[in-house]
This record gives structure tokens, sequence and C-alpha cells, in this order.
């Protein structure tokens, strides 16, 4: 009880602490190492941010120069399709997109991760209520078409969003290695295939 009261305690306080100290963030970094352990696909390592993550959880957005060079280091992270193909099922994105599932504990595997699209977009015409944090992407493969920029856009966007929004709340699923090339090329048909309900009514 009093491990656990100490590390709600450091949480609450992480974002003061660490702009106050490094001192405080090695603290807490070494009782979570002696707390915790990576069990199956929930590595402990998944508990540290990143520096990149550590900016842009200040009181202040960081500067635009801090976001552009975030930005270009992302960029870089980007792995694109090695046999040049960026579709695959939609029928299978769909699926992806609508779920949620993924990187605990109690998951055999990372190769059934969902991607949890629809908590922050609406992405069908038959749905009833949907996520409006991000972008709506209703009709994305009939209103920007499927021209070589728009798909490499879109795949990068998928693979590391912050590597465009170096502070977007999306989920780095490429590089994160949430989902598997194969599941990004099936949420890419989803996204673009003219049958898929993003595009038909």
């Amino acid at each position: 009880m009093k491990k656990l009261t100490t590390l709600a305690l450091l949480l609450a306080a992480l974002p003061t602490a660490w702009a106050a100290s490094e001192d405080t963030y090695a603290e807490f970094k070494a009782m979570m190492d002696r707390s915790f352990k990576t069990n199956g696909i929930a590595a402990k390592h998944r508990m540290y941010q990143l520096d990149l993550q550590k900016a842009c959880s200040q009181d202040k957005p960081p500067a635009k120069e801090v976001q552009a060079k975030i930005e270009a280091e992302q960029l870089k992270t980007i792995r694109y399709p090695a046999d040049g193909k960026y579709f695959g099922d939609w029928k299978a994105g769909e699926k992806i997109a609508v779920d949620g599932r993924g990187l605990t504990w109690t998951d055999k595997t990372p190769y059934n991760n969902g991607g949890g699209c629809y908590n922050c977009h609406q992405m069908s015409h038959h749905e009833v209520s949907y996520g409006t944090i991000g972008p709506s992407l209703l009709e994305y493969g009939k209103t920007r078409g499927n021209g070589d920029d728009i798909v490499k856009y879109t795949w990068g966007k998928i693979y590391n969003a912050k590597a465009f929004n170096a502070c977007s709340n999306m989920p780095r699923n490429g590089d994160a290695e949430i989902l598997t090339e194969k599941q990004m090329k099936d949420l890419m048909a989803y996204l673009f295939d003219p049958q898929s309900p993003v595009n038909k009514k």
C-alpha cells in the first residue's frame, strides 16, 4: 500500500518535478524499475516518456523550433512498405479500426492489436456515435483521391503522426510497433477503397 501511495504522489507531481529537477525523475524511474517488470507484450519501457513526449506534456506547448526539430527526427522513423504496396483488405482494416485491444499483459502477441481509431475519428456512414478528438475520416479516399502524395502522407501519418505534428495525440502505430505492416495496409485499404464504408454510403 505504501508503494502504491508513493507512486500516486510521484505521478501527480511529475510535470512540476520534471521541470524542477532531473534528480526527482531519476528517483521516480529507479522506483519504477524496482517495482515493475515486463510481462508478455506489456513492455516496461513503455512507462517512460520519450524526450518528445516530455516536451509536449509541459504546461505550455514547446516552441515552434523545438516542434520542428521533433517532427524532423520523427520523420526519419517512417518505414514505407518494402514491396511498394500500400493497400491490403479493407474488411480486415475495418475490424482493426474499431478494435481497441492491445498492448496489455493479457495479450499473447502484438499481431492482433487493434488500432482504436474509432476513439478519435468518424470513419463510417453507418456509425451512430464516433470520436471527435481527431478529424473526421469520412469519405477519406473519395475526397482525396489516391495519388502518390496522399497515399504516402497517409501511410506516414498512421506510422508516426508525430512526424507531421510534434504533439499529436495520435499513437505512433508503426514506430511504436502497435500495428504490423500488414495491419497498416489493411487500414489504408479501409480509408481508400471505394467499397469501404468510409467511402460508400
